[in-house]
């Protein structure tokens, strides 16, 4: 019985550590403006429409590059969830216009309530043959997010937003699952 345990640890140890280098591989090809079309993937809005910390780095990164390359538009990506006051996406496109992106830039989506449907629904909104996109998320979330994208026949490179020191560790840990059953189910 002991063998057992000390196996299933092993074996345990091992899978965590690979789905931690798994998770760096995300943070690459690194978007250079060549992408027309840019997914800012949602995350948990606090009551009063104020954007978490890890949706705040994202729409902080989101600005800088939109700045940057202003023949890219966007499109926010969120619904809202059982304990947030309004969609995802309604505050994307709020922070973003405050940060002095045009309105025209910003395409809206906001059905979804998992990144694959980010991806998914997001990609309905692109002009018909568009299969270049960049994705703007978190540093740990990246590898899933690619993944799934490329299952939706997306070709991706990314924009890094850092991860809030204060829920690292949580969020790591979280999206370690869901990176396994994402390779496991496939979504």
């Amino acid at each position: 019985m002991i063998r057992v345990g000390v196996l299933l640890l092993v074996v345990g140890g091992v899978v965590y550590v690979w789905l931690g280098e798994e998770m760096k591989q995300g943070a690459q090809p690194a978007a250079n403006g060549t992408a027309t079309y840019m997914i800012v993937l949602g995350a948990k809005v606090k009551s009063g429409g104020i954007p978490s910390l890890s949706l705040k780095n994202r729409l902080e990164e989101a600005t800088k590059y939109l700045k940057k390359y202003p023949h890219v538009k966007v499109i926010v990506s969120g619904g809202q969830g059982a304990d947030e006051d309004r969609t995802e996406a309604s505050v994307m496109i709020h922070y973003l216009e405050n940060k002095g992106i045009d309105t025209n830039r910003i395409i809206v989506e906001d059905q979804s309530t998992s990144t694959y449907e980010n991806l998914l629904f997001s990609k309905e909104l692109l002009p018909k043959g568009t299969k270049h996109i960049t994705i703007v998320s978190n540093d740990f979330h990246l590898k899933r997010a690619k993944y799934l994208a490329e299952s939706l026949e997306l070709k991706v490179d990314v924009v890094v937003a850092d991860t809030p020191k204060s829920v690292e560790a949580k969020l790591r840990l979280r999206e370690r699952a869901a990176l396994l059953k994402t390779y496991i189910i496939g979504y």
